[in-house]
């Protein structure tokens, strides 16, 4: 287990280590820098120049990468090249709402997920089986914009029981008006629960047809304690998995929803930097991003080989 989990953490710590050196690239790529979004057309090029030197973007492209790697590795993401404000600042502004969000539909999903998705493995075939399949495949089929502008139009507009956006708001004002996280998490939820569902199902009635469940049977074991010492942890190991993949797109800031409610998430903030030409904003938050999602796929891969050792996941 700890061979397994040092070979999962170093390939993440490589995995990163190519990310950070991709976005660089890509960024270094894009037409303009920030020098040229701050400055018009009309501005002298001479200008342009002395704002490039101070901003060292006149230097080679390696150059620049590699102090801003030193500087990362003391703790230091940089300046904003536009905001001249500490990225870490506006990484921590940002980061706040996405991951409240995440959070929240993550607490609230899985273990509705998990309680539905045993029952329904279960009692496959049966009406509560066919009726919660009927409703996971509809809810996950919906685009998030399309389920967004309904909820909004239905619940903010007509009815006006809930706010529509968070404009105006911060993450602190969620204590006195918790109204603002229910339409963005319900949106969440919907995909996130209808996709864990579906494949804590499947874990389960893989688990009851295998052949260590028919021969407990025989046994004479309690179904109480088949399900919950047998199935359970063999049921909980495609969930575990698909939750990381999940967690993936959560954390990645669910630009449809930051979008269509107006949060001020990191995917909001990665976007404007990526308008703005401004690196440090744009590497700081894509590692920060990246690290989370990798973090939950390496939880992910161990706890599915704590509960199903057999389990080898191929990422």
């Amino acid at each position: 287990m700890a061979r397994h989990a040092l070979r999962r953490v170093l390939l993440a710590i490589a995995q990163l280590t190519l990310l950070s050196v991709l976005v660089f690239l890509l960024t270094s790529l894009l037409p303009g820098d920030a020098a040229d979004v701050l400055f018009n057309d009309k501005t002298g090029t001479e200008q342009i120049a002395r704002l490039r030197h101070e901003m060292g973007l006149d230097q080679p492209p390696a150059q620049r990468f590699l102090d801003w790697a030193k500087d990362l590795l003391t703790g230091d993401a940089g300046t904003s090249l536009t905001g001249g404000q500490p990225v870490s600042g506006i990484v921590a502004h940002s980061v706040g709402a996405t991951a409240l969000l995440a959070g929240v539909t993550a607490v609230i999903a899985v273990p509705v997920a998990l309680v539905l998705g045993l029952v329904t493995g279960c009692r496959a075939g049966g009406r509560l089986d066919r009726t919660v399949t009927a409703v996971t495949l509809a809810l996950g089929s919906v685009p998030d914009f399309v389920l967004s502008l309904a909820l909004v139009a239905v619940f903010a507009l007509k009815l006006g029981w809930l706010p529509s956006t968070w404009i105006g708001a911060t993450t602190g004002d969620l204590l006195t008006r918790p109204g603002l996280l229910v339409l963005p998490v319900a949106v969440l939820l919907a995909r996130t629960v209808s996709q864990l569902i579906r494949q804590f199902r499947a874990g389960t009635l893989g688990a009851l047809n295998s052949g260590y469940a028919q021969q407990a049977r025989r046994l004479g074991v309690p179904r109480t304690r088949l399900l919950l010492r047998h199935v359970l942890p063999n049921a909980a190991v495609p969930g575990v998995q698909q939750l990381a993949r999940t967690g993936d797109a959560l954390l990645g800031g669910v630009l449809v929803v930051e979008a269509v409610f107006a949060v001020p998430g990191a995917a909001t903030a990665l976007i404007e930097a990526v308008r703005s030409r401004d690196v440090p904003t744009v590497q700081a938050l894509t590692l920060l991003l990246a690290a989370a999602a990798l973090f939950l796929n390496v939880a992910a891969d161990l706890v599915s080989h704590r509960l199903s050792p057999r389990v080898e996941v191929l990422r």
